[in-house]
């Protein structure tokens, strides 16, 4: 059965959470984890037998899919390489900063016919009470 090469990027809090769940899905080889802070890749890495990465072009050629959990501000940035590289991607939310960012990403995605997805692993968040 071939795999399917599944890197990430973005080692914080939602990237460790894909990273955990790519490891119970026999059908994923994890490839990579990308994060500008090397020591953040190495512990959300530790154990996955997968590269660590400081900068996620180095993911380019070896994937078939990514998940990103960056912050916003790049997600056009990150998202639209990989899809004009002809990956698949897993994007958190939100998809943009901007609606023509976001419409952008979606017509790569549908020239390219790849899988685009956005992630709502967690839909909401309540709000604390303020005060004491």
């Amino acid at each position: 059965m071939k795999k399917i090469r599944i890197g990430v990027v973005g080692a914080g809090h939602l990237g460790r959470y894909h990273l955990q769940k790519y490891r119970k899905i026999p059908e994923c080889r994890l490839v990579g984890v990308a994060d500008l802070v090397e020591e953040n890749a190495r512990k959300a890495a530790d154990g996955c037998d997968c590269e660590v990465l400081t900068d996620y072009r180095g993911l380019l050629g070896k994937v078939d899919a990514v998940s990103i959990a960056v912050p916003t501000g790049v997600h056009h940035e990150v998202a639209s390489l990989f899809l004009k590289a002809g990956v698949d991607v897993l994007l958190e939310k939100p998809i943009a900063t901007t609606l023509a960012e976001a419409d952008e990403l979606i017509t790569l995605a549908e020239a390219k016919r790849l899988v685009f997805q956005i992630g709502f692993v967690e839909r909401s968040r309540p709000s604390r009470p303020s005060g004491p």
